[in-house]
């Protein structure tokens, strides 16, 4: 399976920007009149990843993540359009960003998608998705199509 490059629709690329003074920096992650029409965070949480970890590729169903690349490390994100209903269906983009490029990353339900830590050093990201972990006490199904245990899988880096 081929994917053509270039942007994905639905998928938001929105600059994050650090405001530094002598106490450090300030970066605003999440505001309420810059969201998407309809989304609502419902949870939030943090990851870290060494150096040369990845993780997905995956997709969901129902669920949109709200990614927030800071750093302290560099990722690779990937994007690859899995609607066939959408006018950038089989499409691919990737970007790099983290410390050197603050990002915030939002994806829609069927968009795969992986992210990678190309520094050497631990890196964080922040999600805020519209749907909790297993629902609500996590007493649902996970909202993920895992893509990463496949070794044909057409979703590489």
């Amino acid at each position: 399976m081929q994917f053509e490059q270039g942007p994905v629709e639905g998928v938001i690329w929105r600059p994050l920007r650090k405001f530094h003074d002598s106490r450090g920096w300030l970066c605003e992650l999440y505001r309420d009149d810059e969201l998407p029409e309809g989304f609502n965070p419902t949870m939030c949480y943090v990851s870290e990843s060494f150096g040369g970890v990845q993780r997905g590729p995956h997709e969901h169903v129902d669920q949109t993540d709200y990614f927030c690349f800071l750093g302290p490390s560099n990722f690779e994100m990937v994007v690859w359009d899995n609607r066939p209903g959408s006018p950038t269906f089989r499409r691919r983009f990737s970007d790099i960003v983290g410390v050197d490029k603050p990002m915030l990353v939002v994806i829609p339900p069927g968009v795969v998608h992986a992210y990678r830590n190309v520094g050497t050093g631990l890196g964080w990201v922040f999600n805020l998705p519209n749907r909790m972990y297993k629902g609500a006490g996590r007493k649902e199904e996970v909202d993920e199509i895992r893509h990463e245990a496949d070794p044909n899988t057409p979703y590489q880096f």
